[in-house]
């Protein structure tokens, strides 16, 4: 989350396999509400996003990306542990380069030493329906 009062540039890769997309699960403990998004992260200063989104991949789940491609740009204004956030998205669909990230079910990750997350394949269907919810709603245009 960013510092009050900033906005966060962000990198985010859309993987989709047939009807599942590769998310990230995660948890309001404010709105004790679960949500899924899509993986990626901060863009730091002096790299394109399209590096950023690479980085990211490879430092959270050691996964090498093929075939990015732009999608557009999402700005997110939201409430999360109470706080105001406020995101401009770098939004690329991509492909994991190795096929074993196809097979799995879930894996653990870790963005920092106290913040372990959950990444899985979900079926499109179960945002589509309501049953889970995907954040920021918008990226139902680019599925």
């Amino acid at each position: 989350m960013n510092k009050p009062g900033e906005i966060r540039l962000l990198a985010l890769g859309l993987i989709r396999d047939g009807e599942r997309i590769f998310v990230s699960e995660g948890y309001d403990p404010v709105k004790q509400d679960t949500f899924y998004r899509a993986l990626g992260g901060g863009v730091e200063f002096g790299e394109t996003s399209h590096v950023a989104l690479e980085r990211e991949f490879q430092e959270e789940i050691q996964a090498d990306l093929t075939n990015i491609r732009y999608l557009g740009c999402i700005e997110n204004l939201f409430t999360f542990n109470g706080r105001q956030g406020h995101e401009i998205i770098q939004l690329y669909q991509c492909d994991f380069a190795e096929p074993k990230f196809y097979q799995l079910e879930s894996l653990i990750f870790s963005e920092s030493e106290t913040h372990k997350h959950r990444a899985l394949w979900i079926e499109i269907s179960r945002f589509k329906s309501g049953e889970l919810r995907l954040v920021p709603e918008v990226f139902f245009e680019y599925l």
